[in-house]
């Protein structure tokens, strides 16, 4: 029989050389694809803890100093309409619903924990950032009701940031409102999103 060196036919093992050249398929790549949302998922935690915790100390040093120096005069910073102004606020934002501070609290602490909980579910940077605002301003209001005067669970908010005839507020409910608006856009851009999904759609069926 011939042997198989002699059969020109017969293929020869490739050189490391060639092999090394031979088009494989990288491991990598089917991951590239997922790189970014992964990377941008693993960052929300990271940056709604950020904003939580920097919409806290804020409002927590701003009411600090609005205690400390408004205590026995205000300060104006633009004729009579802009200004600080010490003010206690035994009721919601802005001012609302003074005769219910124990309710108030208790309902605070149940929306921080939902929102702790919605924000770690949350897919969406806006939708973090805004939930994160919520957040911080909750926790920054939760806290004055918890241990500021006169006692647990019916501690008066420290407001003093006085705009016109705005009820007086402070760097929480600013967040508390900045937040909420956050949302909102994010809703309605999710339902044009939406929509336009559902024209493109309904054109692929008649065009097919």
């Amino acid at each position: 029989m011939p042997s198989d060196a002699a059969d020109p036919r017969r293929s020869r093992p490739l050189a490391p050389s060639q092999a090394a050249g031979r088009d494989e398929p990288d491991p990598t790549a089917r991951h590239s694809s997922s790189d970014a949302p992964s990377k941008a998922s693993a960052g929300r935690p990271l940056l709604a803890t950020a904003i939580v915790v920097g919409v806290v100390a804020l409002d927590q040093l701003t009411k600090w100093w609005a205690v400390r120096d408004l205590a026995n005069h205000s300060v104006t910073l633009i004729g009579d309409d802009i200004g600080f102004a010490l003010v206690r606020n035994t009721g919601s934002a802005f001012s609302l619903f003074q005769a219910f501070t124990p309710l108030l609290a208790v309902i605070a602490i149940v929306v921080a924990v939902v929102l702790v909980r919605t924000v770690q579910r949350s897919r969406d940077t806006l939708m973090t950032v805004g939930l994160s605002l919520v957040l911080g301003g909750a926790l920054g209001n939760l806290i004055d009701r918890l241990f500021r005067t006169p006692g647990f669970l019916k501690g008066a908010v420290v407001d003093f940031v006085h705009v016109g005839s705005f009820p007086t507020f402070n760097v929480a409910d600013a967040a508390i409102t900045i937040g909420a608006v956050l949302i909102v856009v994010w809703a309605i851009r999710a339902e044009l999103h939406e929509s336009r999904h559902e024209g493109r759609a309904g054109d692929a069926r008649r065009g097919g």
